[in-house]
């Protein structure tokens, strides 16, 4: 018995109880005993606390493929979104369970295995809500409406006289549940998407789980152990590895090994050298053991010689310069916005004003490290791991396997961190290759944190010059906004990419935020793929994306016009946000446009008085206001920080934030709340502390001993609201973290008079900045 299993018995026998579903999962012998996944379609259950183990699926009653009502009354709700602590099976499940009138208490999520009906299986853009909002209302819909018909007739009522509420139908002083109507009328009704869009959804006054208080159904399972993460994967007869990484991302070659000392290690097998038709890991070398720890030993004793690839020397500062190279030629990059008279408002300019704002590379340092478990089994080849992309990363598994899609499965698992690191798949293409090179036999590729780093998909760092053009009243006439980085999604995703107004694909996660909502006369937004960052790295999508930096640079940039100008920088950007031409809004997404984003700046400087409470010296609010993630789905939020700076150290020291939002419907409240707080402490996080650099082709930080993160200790107080509405409901996983760059900026400015323009804002920038204000 090992440790686990070990520490799950004596949890049991301490709470006077039989084996619990952990520890039975951790000691069962057979593979279909320790995950239900022998059956393809099965997948993860989350039960809520008091859920019969085994409920009557055979006779359960599936108006749609979304969600089942079993004959005893319990609800399934199929979930294809990935669970990383955000609770999204608990947010989804409610939209279906409200408008079908379910019990709550009897409601159940399963997080479902790749299968193609299931459609686009994504989770990230803070996505995961606002797609599925239409289709689960409707989903919930077909249910209510088959079991109001079916219970009209057990009753001997017409539909016309029921009601549904709380798992029943209800006829005057009479009632059925939804349980004793399938087990007693059999339906079998189902509804195409089409018949479901024509079905009558309830007014948001009749919301009865949407919006209010409920227990989250995935809690009870990650607070008494028995969730099952990716990395608690475990099959009968399977293997460990882990992987030795070649020098350079792209480009390094094999050229000899030795394993002559890690022969001495007990529990060592043998060595793969990978031969990956996907090209997704590269000069790779694996190594086998029969334990982990025997696989890390093996390991760092195994001695690899390569041939890098031509990035070896590559700097971060390489890639910024690049990046600015690019930006200075105007004839490169796409071009999201690009209005007819931007050329000649700036050349007929009484004034051009221009600032360049950079920012470091970062890491997703995502808590569970990268691990996936793959094997041939039953004509198939599965891979369980956590996963935020399964349906882009299926085809590239098969590419690298070189079998069809349809014989490739991805089990799901709950993640333990994401954060956009899990979008990118990559991970799980060597666990595969390594099965297939010991003929198909289970085995589990587990990252080490440093090989974890080493082998991240980073967020690129970034260049933004943006410059303004102002008439002889000071007013801004035109605006031109300048971007360069690494495109995750033109290096995973390019079918994904959209077009600019010049016809060319871009990369929109890398340009999101910079499409604002101000009016401030013909604009120009060009993105630029730095294909340096993109050659030496392979650039990832990671919280927030380019809205977590593209604000920096335009929210700081307003910032410096309004204070040149004398003008308070909030009634400045009011100014701004008059909700005319383009940035009026259209429905269902962005209704009422810029005044909405307008209303929740108002609505923070009532809330954290800033311009009329008195700060010690050296402290200050600043405040910035962003539509969070992206303008097809804005979520509009303003945020405020107050920030301490310690003149003599450098310091800077966030006191409190503020963030007020307006995402629409707000379907889980707690969720939602702890999503922004979250998002905020990792914009702080960006803002302060963490970020790193590339030296000689790779990271330079391996691990949190230099890798600085936002720590426990740095954690402000935090006061956040959401807006009243009843609106469609937009993304929430992302937007706190958009505001918070800028409004730190913006607030050291606002206590010291210096301004800051690369981030992280480290206490020797501060330093510096001060010495040379002091020295101008």
């Amino acid at each position: 018995m090992g440790k686990l299993e070990r520490i799950a018995a004596q949890q049991d026998r301490a709470a006077g109880r039989g084996p619990s579903r952990r520890s039975f999962l951790l000691t069962a012998a057979g593979s279909a005993f320790l995950f239900g996944f022998a059956r393809q379609g099965k997948a993860a259950q989350v039960y809520p606390q008091g859920a019969p183990e085994a409920l009557k699926e055979a006779a359960a009653f599936e108006p749609t493929i979304w969600c089942s009502i079993a004959p005893d009354g319990w609800v399934n709700v199929n979930i294809i979104r990935a669970e990383m602590g955000q609770h999204i099976g608990t947010a989804l499940a409610r939209i279906i369970a409200d408008e079908m009138e379910a019990d709550w208490n009897k409601v159940r999520i399963t997080y479902v295995d790749t299968d193609p009906k299931w459609g686009l299986m994504v989770t990230g853009g803070s996505w995961s809500v606002w797609m599925t909002w239409d289709q689960f209302r409707q989903a919930g819909a077909a249910a209510r409406t088959v079991m109001v018909e079916q219970g009209a007739k057990l009753l001997g009522v017409s539909p016309a006289a029921c009601i549904a509420r709380n798992g029943q139908v209800i006829a005057g002083g009479r009632s059925i549940s939804y349980g004793d109507i399938v087990s007693r009328a059999h339906p079998t009704k189902t509804y195409t998407p089409e018949e479901m869009a024509k079905l009558p959804l309830k007014p948001a006054s009749e919301h009865r789980l949407i919006g209010k208080d409920v227990k989250a159904l995935d809690i009870p399972s990650k607070t008494n152990g028995t969730a099952l993460y990716g990395i608690d994967a475990k099959l009968e007869g399977m293997v460990y590895a882990r992987p030795k990484l070649p020098p350079t991302r792209y480009g390094s070659k094999v050229v000899s090994v030795d394993d002559s000392e890690a022969k001495k290690v007990k529990g060592y097998i043998r060595y793969i050298v990978l031969e990956d038709p996907s090209d997704t890991v590269p000069g790779w070398v694996a190594v086998l053991a029969s334990s982990y720890p025997a696989a890390i030993r093996a390991t760092d004793a195994l001695k690899v010689v390569w041939t890098p690839g031509k990035t070896a020397n590559v700097t971060e500062q390489d890639i910024l310069d690049y990046g600015r190279r690019q930006i200075a030629d105007k004839a490169g990059g796409s071009c999201v916005f690009n209005d007819p008279g931007v050329d000649e408002t700036f050349a007929k300019a009484a004034k051009v004003v221009e600032q360049t704002y950079t920012c470091s590379s970062v890491l997703h340092y995502q808590l569970e490290p990268m691990n996936a478990l793959a094997r041939q089994h039953e004509g198939k080849w599965e891979v369980h791991c956590g996963n935020q992309w399964q349906t882009l990363f299926l085809p590239v598994i098969a590419k690298a396997l070189q079998v069809p899609e349809s014989e490739v499965v991805m089990r799901s698992y709950l993640l333990g961190g994401g954060f956009g690191r899990r979008l990118n798949g990559d991970y799980a293409v060597p666990a595969a290759l390594i099965s297939k090179a010991i003929g198909g036999k289970p085995v589990k590729l587990i990252f080490t944190r440093s090989d974890d780093v080493l082998f991240d998909s980073i967020r690129s760092p970034s260049v933004q010059t943006v410059r303004a053009a102002l008439g002889q009243d000071g007013a801004i006439t035109a605006w031109q906004h300048h971007a360069s980085a690494g495109w995750p999604t033109r290096v995973m995703a390019s079918a994904f990419m959209e077009k600019g107004a010049d016809g060319k694909p871009y990369d929109q996660f890398a340009i999101a935020g910079a499409d604002h909502w101000y009016d401030v006369g013909p604009m120009l937004v060009r993105a630029l793929d730095n294909e340096l960052a993109s050659e030496t790295f392979r650039p990832g999508w990671l919280r927030s994306v380019s809205s977590g930096w593209t604000p920096w640079a335009h929210e700081s940039f307003l910032d410096e016009i309004a204070h040149a100008r004398k003008l308070d920088p909030v009634d400045y950007r009011l100014s701004l946000l008059d909700s005319k031409g383009r940035n009026v809004g259209s429905a269902p997404n962005s209704v009422g446009g810029a005044s909405r984003q307008a209303n929740v700046l108002r609505h923070l400087v009532e809330k954290c008085g800033y311009g009329k409470v008195s700060l010690p010296a050296d402290t200050a609010i600043g405040i910035a206001t962003t539509f969070g993630q992206e303008r097809a789905m804005p979520t509009w939020t303003a945020g405020a920080v107050q920030v301490h700076v310690d003149r003599k150290t450098g310091v800077v020291t966030c006191q409190k934030i503020w963030l007020v939002l307006d995402a629409g419907t707000i379907i889980d409240p707690d969720g939602a709340a702890a999503q922004t707080e979250g998002g905020a402490l990792w914009g702080l996080s960006m803002a302060l502390f963490e970020g790193t650099e590339i030296v000689d082709g790779n990271v330079r930080d391996r691990n949190l001993n230099t890798y600085t993160p936002l720590r426990i200790a740095d954690v402000p107080e935090m006061d956040v609201e959401f807006l009243p509405s009843t609106e469609k409901p937009m993304g929430l996983g992302e937007p706190g973290v958009t505001t918070i760059a800028p409004a730190v900026g913006n607030a050291i400015f606002n206590a010291v008079g210096v301004r800051l323009r690369h981030l992280p804002i480290r206490p020797a920038d501060v330093l510096k900045a001060l010495k040379e204000k002091g020295n101008a």
